[in-house]
């Protein structure tokens, strides 16, 4: 590197935030994580400007939009579904590898009522969380259709039929989260007997389309956007 090029002022390090400035985002980040588990992803954003101990205006300035403050907390979580996804795609048991992603996946909607929103949602692309949770849905087809090549899940089920999942766990977990917040394991499994090969009798309905996939979403308003 030459000495010019060391100096040019677009090559300096980030300068680091000063102390208070980090603790008020810490604050609204920790604020955030708690309002978004008990209350979903429309907790009020004023609400956590005020647990946070700041005006709502050093919020915004941290982050622009809902999505930004979205994406800040919930990158963590879908960075450990894509892991959860990358183990349970090299399995040698398919049938295992297949159960195993879907209880990680169905856990972290357990444990948060936003991410249990979130696990149906449409996130925008160009956001981390949105391309880890591309990516673990990708992951996940790739779970299936190894376990359906190893005779281990019927033929007949489609990576639309996956959704099913995502969105009957979560009303289960909204329903019985607090009289029996263990109850969504009971479902998981019933369904899971579903999926297996030596259960399969033939479907009544064709499975939906990414089309209809896609529509169902946007009825439910499930797509996260700049706001």
């Amino acid at each position: 590197m030459t000495e010019r090029t060391a100096s040019r002022p677009q090559d300096a390090p980030a300068r680091p935030r000063r102390r208070d400035a980090q603790r008020n985002r810490d604050a609204i980040v920790a604020a955030a994580r708690v309002a978004f588990a008990e209350k979903g992803l429309e907790a009020s954003l004023e609400g956590i400007a005020r647990e946070a101990g700041v005006a709502i205006g050093t919020l915004y300035r941290h982050f622009p939009t809902r999505l930004a403050l979205v994406d800040e907390l919930f990158a963590e979580k879908f960075a450990y579904l894509l892991d959860a996804a990358e183990a349970s795609a090299v399995m040698d048991d398919t049938w295992e590898g297949f159960c195993s992603f879907l209880e990680r996946f169905c856990e972290l909607q357990a444990c948060d009522r936003a991410f249990n929103a979130l696990a149906g949602a449409r996130l925008p692309a160009r956001t981390n969380s949105g391309q880890m949770n591309e990516r673990a849905k990708e992951l996940a087809c790739t779970i299936l259709q190894r376990a359906q090549q190893q005779g281990a899940v019927r033929a007949d089920v489609t990576r639309e039929d996956m959704a099913f999942v995502a969105w009957s766990m979560e009303g289960i977990i909204q329903a019985t989260s607090v009289v029996a917040p263990r109850a969504w394991r009971r479902h998981l499994y019933l369904l899971l007997d579903a999926f297996r090969a030596e259960c399969a009798h033939e479907l009544p309905e064709p499975p939906l389309s990414p089309q209809q996939v896609a529509q169902t979403i946007d009825a439910l308003e499930c797509c996260v956007e700049d706001c």
